[in-house]
């Protein structure tokens, strides 16, 4: 029991920090093609979507946005508030606090990654968010074979500017990573089977 933690301690660092070169290190180890341990070394289980929210953040100066996503882990305080209307606007308060234990976020791909039913894609896609001339888009596109179809996950319902609510395309939801039983820090934009 103690090296099954210990083992999906090291899995979850590894796949937080180095995914490519930690997928590949663990699966030359366990004489596991990397091709088949994408699939197979972790596996998805649900989470309570009601207490997460995806978030076109702002960079810089505006003109450009990133995925974030936040997770309200403790009823201690709220982690974010989010407005009505297409798009909603989301206040993420907490950034005026030390979340820790309250709230998690989730901004780049060292915390989430692409899912399509067993094929682990946070190698092969990666997520961004583009502005259009009427939404904001969440992609999901290709970084290898630029021939593989992209997918658009989520849209915010119109344009605009500041943290932005990003809501999801029918199919899509939000797993957590897991080794076995243990679930580990790294959410999945997942979906049971490839969008048509």
């Amino acid at each position: 029991m103690t090296f099954t933690i210990r083992a999906a301690s090291l899995l979850d660092v590894l796949a937080r920090f180095f995914p490519a070169a930690g997928l590949s290190l663990l699966s030359l180890a366990a004489g596991v093609p990397a091709s088949l341990a994408q699939g197979s070394l972790f596996n998805a289980i649900p989470v309570d979507e009601s207490k997460f929210i995806l978030v076109s953040a702002p960079i810089g100066n505006g003109e450009r946005s990133q995925l974030n996503i936040y997770e309200q882990r403790s009823d201690k305080r709220p982690c974010y508030s989010s407005g009505t209307g297409s798009p909603a606007v989301v206040d993420p308060l907490l950034s005026t606090f030390d979340f820790t234990g309250i709230c998690n976020r989730y901004i780049d791909g060292n915390g989430y990654s692409l899912r399509i039913g067993g094929n682990d894609l946070g190698t092969r896609y990666r997520l961004v968010v583009v502005k259009t001339n009427s939404d904001i888009e969440l992609l999901a596109t290709p970084t290898r074979d630029r021939s593989q179809q992209s997918y658009v996950v989520a849209r915010s319902g119109g344009t605009g500017s500041g943290f932005l609510k990003l809501n999801f395309e029918p199919g899509w939801t939000l797993m957590r990573r897991a080794y076995g039983k243990k679930a580990l820090g790294h959410i999945y934009l997942y979906r049971e089977s490839p969008a048509q």
